[in-house]
């Protein structure tokens, strides 16, 4: 289950009444966010969603913002839990195209929660979120470099897990504007997504393989 609870809350709820009650406003913040978008979200709408009062609302959380903060990491966390599967799966041996089922299975993600995409593809991040973001981005690298490194396709090392975090943050980037240009992502730039990680990760064993003990930091531009 993702995880609903995070430093923001002005206290935790320990029955599940309590739980239950948490749970409903971030359900009813992301239904304000799929129907109206971010600029929707305020205490008094979100509450009113709930069918609670503001006081209870103020109970959990001082803000908006300490809202859309727990909102954020729900979703990430639920993404954090589909990239622990596809290391296990890859670990497994069960694909014959691990990166092109790495960017499918986010690309289903997408469509599944409508919420993500109204948060992350919206013009304006808080600084906050923002850091959520980057947060995210390193975990997901760090499960491409556990894919890579346990099927012994790479050396450990710091320049593979920085090839990780390039190539995930590339990736991202191209998965994020497919589904800017179309509601249910662009198919050819999906397929560029799934082309440019294959490259890099190409690259990295190239320059990382598995017969090193520890792949070093990526060398300097010497051109």
């Amino acid at each position: 289950m993702p995880a609903t609870v995070t430093p923001a809350l002005r206290r935790e709820p320990q029955q599940a009444r309590s739980r239950a009650r948490l749970a409903g406003l971030l359900d009813a913040a992301e239904a304000l966010l799929v129907s109206e978008g971010p600029g929707a979200l305020s205490t008094t709408r979100i509450a009113a969603e709930a069918g609670v009062s503001v006081g209870s609302l103020y109970q959990y959380f001082p803000d908006k913002a300490a809202i859309v903060d727990a909102l954020a990491r729900r979703y990430l966390s639920d993404f954090e839990g589909l990239m622990e599967d596809l290391v296990r799966r890859a670990e497994a041996g069960d694909w014959d195209d691990p990166v092109g089922s790495l960017i499918d299975a986010f690309a289903e993600r997408y469509l599944a929660q409508p919420g993500y995409r109204a948060l992350w593809l919206g013009r304006h991040l808080s600084e906050e979120l923002r850091g959520a973001d980057r947060e995210n981005k390193a975990t997901l690298a760090e499960g491409v470099r556990r894919m890579l490194v346990r099927s012994h396709t790479v050396a450990d090392g710091p320049g593979t897990a920085t090839a990780c975090h390039a190539g995930v943050l590339a990736a991202d980037a191209l998965l994020q504007e497919a589904f800017r240009c179309h509601p249910a992502g662009d198919p050819a730039l999906l397929d560029e997504a799934k082309q440019l990680l294959r490259a890099h990760l190409r690259s990295a064993i190239l320059r990382f393989p598995p017969g090193d003990r520890a792949a070093p930091s990526p060398p300097g531009d010497h051109t």
